[in-house]
Protein backbone atom coordinates (compact mmCIF):
# COMPACT_ATOMS: atom_id res chain seq x y z
CA UNK A 1 0.00 0.00 0.00
CA UNK A 2 1.59 3.33 -0.57
CA UNK A 3 1.60 5.97 1.79
CA UNK A 4 0.96 9.53 1.56
CA UNK A 5 2.81 12.06 3.50
CA UNK A 6 1.94 15.54 3.84
CA UNK A 7 5.03 17.52 4.38
CA UNK A 8 3.36 19.62 7.39
CA UNK A 9 3.13 16.44 9.66
CA UNK A 10 6.44 15.34 9.02
CA UNK A 11 8.12 18.85 10.12
CA UNK A 12 6.98 18.52 13.42
CA UNK A 13 9.12 15.32 14.16
CA UNK A 14 12.53 17.24 12.98
CA UNK A 15 14.19 20.35 14.17
CA UNK A 16 11.60 23.59 14.15
CA UNK A 17 13.89 25.10 11.82
CA UNK A 18 15.10 22.96 9.00
CA UNK A 19 18.38 23.27 6.78
CA UNK A 20 17.64 23.23 3.10
CA UNK A 21 19.50 22.31 -0.14
CA UNK A 22 17.59 22.72 -3.50
CA UNK A 23 19.59 20.98 -5.89
CA UNK A 24 18.59 22.44 -9.45
CA UNK A 25 20.50 20.60 -12.38
CA UNK A 26 19.71 23.54 -14.51
CA UNK A 27 18.94 27.50 -13.79
CA UNK A 28 15.04 27.13 -13.62
CA UNK A 29 14.63 23.72 -12.80
CA UNK A 30 13.06 25.21 -9.29
CA UNK A 31 9.77 25.05 -11.41
CA UNK A 32 9.18 21.92 -9.48
CA UNK A 33 9.39 23.39 -5.81
CA UNK A 34 8.87 27.16 -5.95
CA UNK A 35 6.06 26.72 -4.43
CA UNK A 36 7.57 24.91 -1.54
CA UNK A 37 10.29 27.29 -1.02
CA UNK A 38 8.13 30.43 -0.88
CA UNK A 39 6.13 28.60 1.51
CA UNK A 40 9.12 27.55 3.71
CA UNK A 41 11.56 29.98 2.90
CA UNK A 42 10.54 32.38 6.59
CA UNK A 43 10.43 29.01 8.71
CA UNK A 44 13.75 27.52 7.64
CA UNK A 45 17.28 28.24 6.31
CA UNK A 46 17.14 27.30 2.85
CA UNK A 47 19.69 27.26 0.32
CA UNK A 48 19.91 27.04 -3.97
CA UNK A 49 22.55 25.23 -6.48
CA UNK A 50 22.18 25.02 -9.65
CA UNK A 51 24.67 22.95 -11.58
CA UNK A 52 24.25 24.89 -15.21
CA UNK A 53 24.07 28.11 -16.42
CA UNK A 54 22.25 26.53 -19.48
CA UNK A 55 23.86 29.01 -22.03
CA UNK A 56 23.04 26.48 -24.37
CA UNK A 57 19.54 26.97 -23.96
CA UNK A 58 19.19 30.80 -24.26
CA UNK A 59 17.26 31.61 -27.33
CA UNK A 60 18.96 33.43 -29.97
CA UNK A 61 18.20 36.83 -29.65
CA UNK A 62 19.32 36.78 -26.17
CA UNK A 63 22.85 37.55 -24.25
CA UNK A 64 24.61 33.98 -23.16
CA UNK A 65 24.55 35.05 -19.59
CA UNK A 66 20.52 35.53 -19.52
CA UNK A 67 19.93 32.66 -17.64
CA UNK A 68 21.97 32.86 -14.64
CA UNK A 69 20.72 36.28 -14.77
CA UNK A 70 17.17 35.24 -14.38
CA UNK A 71 17.68 31.98 -11.78
CA UNK A 72 19.92 34.76 -9.46
CA UNK A 73 16.44 37.19 -9.74
CA UNK A 74 13.82 34.53 -9.29
CA UNK A 75 16.09 33.20 -6.02
CA UNK A 76 16.20 36.46 -4.94
CA UNK A 77 12.26 36.75 -5.42
CA UNK A 78 11.99 33.81 -3.38
CA UNK A 79 14.09 35.34 -0.39
CA UNK A 80 16.49 32.50 -0.33
CA UNK A 81 20.49 32.23 -0.29
CA UNK A 82 22.35 31.23 -3.50
CA UNK A 83 24.88 29.31 -3.15
CA UNK A 84 26.63 28.41 -6.38
CA UNK A 85 25.64 27.77 -10.00
CA UNK A 86 28.59 25.77 -10.93
CA UNK A 87 29.23 25.39 -15.23
CA UNK A 88 28.82 21.82 -16.37
CA UNK A 89 27.40 21.91 -19.70
CA UNK A 90 23.62 21.13 -20.70
CA UNK A 91 23.22 17.71 -21.61
CA UNK A 92 26.61 16.32 -20.79
CA UNK A 93 26.35 15.83 -17.09
CA UNK A 94 26.90 11.82 -17.55
CA UNK A 95 30.89 12.74 -18.76
CA UNK A 96 30.71 14.90 -15.54
CA UNK A 97 29.12 12.55 -13.04
CA UNK A 98 32.42 12.37 -10.82
CA UNK A 99 33.12 15.94 -10.68
CA UNK A 100 29.71 16.64 -9.99
CA UNK A 101 29.23 14.07 -7.46
CA UNK A 102 32.55 16.02 -5.69
CA UNK A 103 30.71 18.91 -5.91
CA UNK A 104 27.60 17.57 -3.84
CA UNK A 105 29.83 15.69 -1.36
CA UNK A 106 31.57 19.16 -0.63
CA UNK A 107 28.17 20.88 -0.58
CA UNK A 108 27.46 18.18 1.98
CA UNK A 109 30.25 19.24 4.67
CA UNK A 110 29.55 22.65 4.02
CA UNK A 111 25.91 23.57 4.04
CA UNK A 112 25.19 20.03 6.61
CA UNK A 113 21.70 20.03 5.07
CA UNK A 114 18.40 18.52 7.16
CA UNK A 115 16.71 18.20 3.76
CA UNK A 116 17.65 17.96 0.08
CA UNK A 117 14.91 18.99 -2.64
CA UNK A 118 15.77 17.43 -6.48
CA UNK A 119 14.29 15.66 -9.12
CA UNK A 120 12.52 12.55 -8.92
CA UNK A 121 13.88 8.77 -9.74
CA UNK A 122 11.62 9.21 -12.58
CA UNK A 123 12.71 11.87 -14.23
CA UNK A 124 14.01 11.00 -17.52
CA UNK A 125 16.30 14.03 -18.20
CA UNK A 126 19.50 12.51 -18.23
CA UNK A 127 21.19 15.50 -16.67
CA UNK A 128 18.47 15.31 -13.98
CA UNK A 129 18.98 11.62 -14.05
CA UNK A 130 22.59 12.11 -12.97
CA UNK A 131 21.48 14.69 -10.41
CA UNK A 132 19.41 12.17 -8.47
CA UNK A 133 21.87 9.52 -8.84
CA UNK A 134 24.70 11.61 -7.21
CA UNK A 135 22.53 13.06 -5.20
CA UNK A 136 21.41 10.07 -3.10
CA UNK A 137 24.83 9.00 -3.26
CA UNK A 138 26.05 12.07 -1.50
CA UNK A 139 23.28 12.28 0.71
CA UNK A 140 22.26 9.43 1.67
CA UNK A 141 21.92 10.06 5.19
CA UNK A 142 19.83 12.91 4.50
CA UNK A 143 16.72 13.12 4.16
CA UNK A 144 15.12 13.47 0.51
CA UNK A 145 12.56 14.33 -1.58
CA UNK A 146 12.56 14.36 -5.60
CA UNK A 147 10.42 16.98 -6.98
CA UNK A 148 8.17 17.09 -10.76
CA UNK A 149 8.51 18.29 -13.75
CA UNK A 150 6.11 16.82 -15.91
CA UNK A 151 7.73 17.71 -19.16
CA UNK A 152 10.14 15.00 -18.05
CA UNK A 153 8.73 12.63 -16.29
CA UNK A 154 7.20 9.12 -16.84
CA UNK A 155 5.26 8.41 -14.47
CA UNK A 156 4.70 9.90 -10.92
CA UNK A 157 5.02 8.89 -7.76
CA UNK A 158 3.21 11.53 -5.55
CA UNK A 159 4.29 10.63 -2.24
CA UNK A 160 4.20 13.58 0.09
CA UNK A 161 2.32 16.95 -0.57
CA UNK A 162 2.80 20.52 0.28
CA UNK A 163 -0.02 22.42 0.87
CA UNK A 164 -0.03 26.02 -0.57
CA UNK A 165 -2.49 28.71 0.01
CA UNK A 166 -2.96 31.82 -2.76
CA UNK A 167 -0.19 33.90 -1.34
CA UNK A 168 2.68 30.84 -1.63
CA UNK A 169 1.56 30.77 -5.23
CA UNK A 170 1.59 34.40 -5.87
CA UNK A 171 4.73 34.66 -4.85
CA UNK A 172 5.86 31.43 -7.16
CA UNK A 173 4.31 33.06 -10.37
CA UNK A 174 6.34 35.89 -9.42
CA UNK A 175 9.78 34.22 -8.91
CA UNK A 176 9.30 32.39 -12.12
CA UNK A 177 8.26 35.05 -14.18
CA UNK A 178 12.00 36.41 -13.66
CA UNK A 179 12.64 33.72 -16.56
CA UNK A 180 11.44 36.10 -19.29
CA UNK A 181 13.38 34.26 -21.79
CA UNK A 182 11.55 31.18 -21.32
CA UNK A 183 8.30 32.12 -21.45
CA UNK A 184 7.48 30.49 -24.78
CA UNK A 185 8.09 26.85 -22.79
CA UNK A 186 4.90 25.48 -22.52
CA UNK A 187 5.69 24.38 -18.35
CA UNK A 188 6.32 28.31 -18.21
CA UNK A 189 2.70 29.20 -19.16
CA UNK A 190 0.70 30.72 -15.60
CA UNK A 191 -2.10 27.83 -17.12
CA UNK A 192 0.00 25.33 -16.91
CA UNK A 193 1.97 26.02 -13.33
CA UNK A 194 -1.60 26.83 -11.56
CA UNK A 195 -3.13 23.77 -13.13
CA UNK A 196 -0.89 21.09 -12.28
CA UNK A 197 -0.78 22.85 -8.51
CA UNK A 198 -4.57 22.28 -8.14
CA UNK A 199 -4.59 18.92 -9.33
CA UNK A 200 -2.49 18.09 -6.76
CA UNK A 201 -4.73 20.32 -4.06
CA UNK A 202 -7.36 18.17 -4.96
CA UNK A 203 -5.19 15.14 -4.16
CA UNK A 204 -4.54 16.25 -0.71
CA UNK A 205 -7.55 18.22 -0.22
CA UNK A 206 -6.09 22.05 -0.34
CA UNK A 207 -6.67 24.95 -2.66
CA UNK A 208 -3.06 24.41 -4.40
CA UNK A 209 -0.01 22.17 -3.82
CA UNK A 210 3.21 20.56 -5.25
CA UNK A 211 3.52 16.96 -4.89
CA UNK A 212 7.01 15.39 -3.68
CA UNK A 213 8.50 11.65 -4.32
CA UNK A 214 9.62 10.83 -0.66
CA UNK A 215 12.99 9.21 -1.84
CA UNK A 216 14.75 9.04 1.83
CA UNK A 217 12.87 9.90 4.98
CA UNK A 218 15.02 10.40 8.35
CA UNK A 219 12.66 10.82 10.95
Amino acid sequence: MMTIVTIKNVQTHTRSEMKILVLSPHTDDEFGCAGTIAKWSKKHDIEYVAFSRCEESVPKDYPPATLEYECRECIGRLGIKMRSIFGFKVRNFPAARQEILECMVNLKKICNPNLVLMPASTDTHQDHQVIFKEGFRAFKKVSILGYELPQNIIKSTNTAFVKLNREHMKTKMHALSAYESQRFRGYASEAFIYGLATVRGVQCEAEYAESFEVIRLMI
